[in-house]
């Protein structure tokens, strides 16, 4: 699928690519920032209307598009194009003065207010960054000692408890388990393969299935069927062994973020604690009342009888009549 570019512009693409001079009006209530940095004509791919348009903006471009388009590139001319447009619309919107619209000054503060926050998360990681020690210890407590057993089993699965039965009398006469599970088993992936499991933990099964693998000796099979809410299995527990953590390489990128967090967390924390914190809304939100409906006052003569709008009904109406004979 092509990616047009002005397509991708006018979807909301940053324009903080665009350097440009000071405008020379300015909000009076937008946030106070710092002034871009100044471009001369060496470092500029194209100027408009007097104002340049850094190489270092083409660059974060491209770096923009490939991330958006999965990999797709782009002529070098259509991006400066894209650059050319964007400082175009940022020159007109100042001129129109949009820049002071309340509303944009509004969306602008916040993004400034998420921007600092996100930089004063990845200033803290720099600072404070995950140490190899950390990561070790993290894998010696979390995976490195984690005990648990595998199981290696093959089952056959039927819809019936009788069924289930009728295999497992086969077995106790001496039937082959792989050839009955071919046979009779409804799981179509194992059924191929003479119900062949292959190796598992307890906890990636279901309760009533991984508890009879466990009860079950090595080279053994269940002597009852056992219920699932995929029907009922005979089971036959082939090998076990104790539970090999994978290597340390292997989780390290997965333990780095976790530990990331972690350190977040407490920053945030210790942050909180120090700060002078006061919530000025309810947190919780009240459910209406519900009144209960006023008792039926006990009936009178005269609230049963007609109105002028309500003709009586003829008595007979008001009789059974009798059945047919």
């Amino acid at each position: 699928m092509k990616i047009k570019l002005l397509s991708l512009m006018v979807a909301g693409l940053a324009m903080t690519g665009c350097d440009q001079k000071p405008a020379n009006t300015t909000a009076t209530s937008a946030p106070v920032a710092a002034a871009a940095p100044t471009v001369d004509k060496a470092n500029a791919v194209a100027v408009v209307n007097g104002q340049y348009i850094s190489k270092a903006a083409l660059e974060e471009l491209e770096k923009e598009i490939a991330t958006r388009s999965h990999g797709q590139t782009f002529p070098k001319e259509k991006l400066v194009e894209e650059l050319i447009q964007r400082e175009l619309l940022i020159q007109d919107a100042t001129q129109k003065h949009l820049d002071t619209n309340p509303e944009f000054v509004t969306r602008l503060n916040d993004a400034r207010k998420a921007l600092l926050s996100q930089s004063d998360l990845q200033a803290f990681i720099a600072a404070n960054p995950v140490t190899d020690a950390e990561i070790k210890a993290e894998y010696d407590t979390k995976v490195a000692a984690e005990k648990g057993t595998e199981y290696k089993a093959r089952h056959i699965l039927v819809k019936t408890e009788a069924e289930a039965k009728k295999i497992i009398a086969d077995l106790d006469k001496g039937s082959d388990f792989k050839k009955l599970a071919d046979k009779f088993s409804l799981d179509g992936k194992e059924a191929q393969n003479g119900g062949d499991l292959g190796w598992f933990l307890a906890a990636q099964m279901v309760a009533p299935f991984s508890d009879a693998v466990a009860a079950l000796e090595n080279g053994k099979y269940t002597k009852t069927p056992v219920q699932t809410q995929f029907g009922f299995h005979v089971i036959m527990r082939e090998e076990s062994r104790p539970q090999t953590p994978p290597a340390l390489d292997a989780v390290k990128e997965q333990l780095m973020p976790f530990l990331q967090r972690q350190k977040i967390e407490n920053m945030l924390k210790s942050l909180r604690t120090a700060a002078k914190v006061e919530v000025l809304i309810p947190l919780t939100e009240e459910k209406p009342k519900v009144e209960a409906p006023a008792a039926a006052a006990p009936a009178t003569i005269e609230s049963v009888q007609p109105t002028a709008a309500e003709p009586a009904a003829p008595v007979a109406a008001t009789v059974p009549a009798e059945p047919a004979k």
